[in-house]
């Protein structure tokens, strides 16, 4: 048996499920990590040289939102006077926020797509790099950079993910039946041929300060998020977030087993290619304004499961909301531990996530 064709429960053994009766209830966890998201970004707003108390930050938000109600003719409140002056208000809102929700939008994402595919492939160890969607992003982004298309990165990133699913998939299906552990050799060999080609690229052509910006794109950074970079995190989060989200049924009976499945009504094939591109395409897109962050969607999941079990309808919105926060002070700290430099967002999260791995591996082998 390889490591990517476990046991049906393999899964649902990366965490103990609760006994019957005992199951942890989905309201107060996902009410205390939401509050947890809640004050970690109001906290986060305020740290950096600018020397910005909370109290100025929500000041200046109720004076944003009171003017903008008041500018579309909705204001019944005044505004009064903003707390912060023009350059802290534009470090605030300009600078620290659109970074601030790209990054937990990204950890949601990336979490939320990690969960789904340990559930699909029945693959503990799986994450969301697994089908070589990050490693075709990275292609596609180094491609624009080296052509000095920088403005079309986030779309070069997106179309590279997609073609990246697309050769996984088409490879996994070569002569025989899409199943999890086909897919993922797939996906590694995809991964593994896009990022010989991303090396020769940069090794053939890049020139000047080019090596430092596509190094530090493929490392991983928010540092460079604007309010559109929110609009593409946020929008593809929400729209197949919801999608995913609904799915958490049919994701406990892929835990089982295709057979399991396909005995409570599900379309197995069907819905292993809409899951899988649903994540491809949620991945893509945050690939696109975050770079390649990874073992977010690794780590994330076991930790929630730790703590509620394997039920996908509690484990799903919890691991969405964890992961946001992850990211969100991961970020924090690349921007604050060697200030003033900073360190790629994808170095923080490495350096936690590689011993949670080993830790994993190791358990699974004791499991075994």
């Amino acid at each position: 048996m390889t490591r990517t064709e476990l046991a049906p429960t393999a899964a649902a053994q990366a965490a103990p499920v609760p006994r019957a009766g005992r199951a942890p209830r989905l309201a107060p966890w996902l009410l205390l990590a939401t509050g947890l998201l809640i004050v970690s970004g109001l906290v986060a707003l305020t740290i950096g040289p600018a020397g910005i108390t909370p109290a100025e930050v929500l000041g200046s938000a109720r004076h944003h939102l009171l003017t903008w109600l008041a500018e579309h003719g909705l204001g019944f409140l005044d505004p009064g006077t903003n707390p912060l002056s023009r350059i802290r208000d534009a470090i605030v809102w300009q600078g620290r926020a659109p970074r601030l929700f790209t990054a937990a939008a990204v950890g949601a994402g990336l979490a939320l797509s990690g969960a789904v595919m340990q559930a699909i492939t029945r693959n503990p160890l799986a994450d969301p790099y697994l089908l070589g969607v990050s490693s075709g992003a990275a292609l596609g982004a180094v491609a624009v950079l080296l052509l000095g298309f920088a403005v079309a990165l986030p779309l070069a990133a997106f179309v590279g993910a997609l073609l990246a699913l697309g050769a996984t998939l088409a490879l996994a299906g070569i002569g025989g039946r899409l199943t999890p552990s086909r897919t993922i050799l797939a996906g590694i060999a995809v991964a593994q041929g896009a990022s010989a080609l991303v090396s020769f690229a940069i090794v053939a052509s890049a020139q000047g300060d080019s090596y430092r910006e596509i190094i530090n794109w493929l490392m991983g950074s928010v540092a460079g998020a604007t309010w559109s970079s929110v609009a593409i995190a946020v929008g593809a989060l929400v729209v197949i977030g919801t999608v995913l989200l609904a799915r958490a049924r049919t994701l406990d009976a892929f835990t089982f087993g295709d057979t399991a499945a396909a005995s409570l009504g599900v379309h197995v094939s069907g819905t292993r290619w809409l899951l899988l591109t649903l994540t491809a395409l949620l991945v893509g897109a945050m690939v696109a304004v975050s770079g390649s962050i990874g073992f977010i969607g690794l780590v994330v999941p076991h930790v929630v499961r730790l703590l509620l079990g394997a039920r996908h309808s509690r484990l799903l919105p919890v691991a969405a909301v964890v992961g946001a926060v992850f990211l969100l002070w991961a970020d924090t700290g690349a921007r604050s531990f060697f200030a003033p430099s900073e360190v790629p967002v994808g170095i923080l999260t490495a350096a936690i996530g590689a011993p949670v791995f080993a830790w994993l591996l190791m358990r699974n082998r004791n499991r075994s």
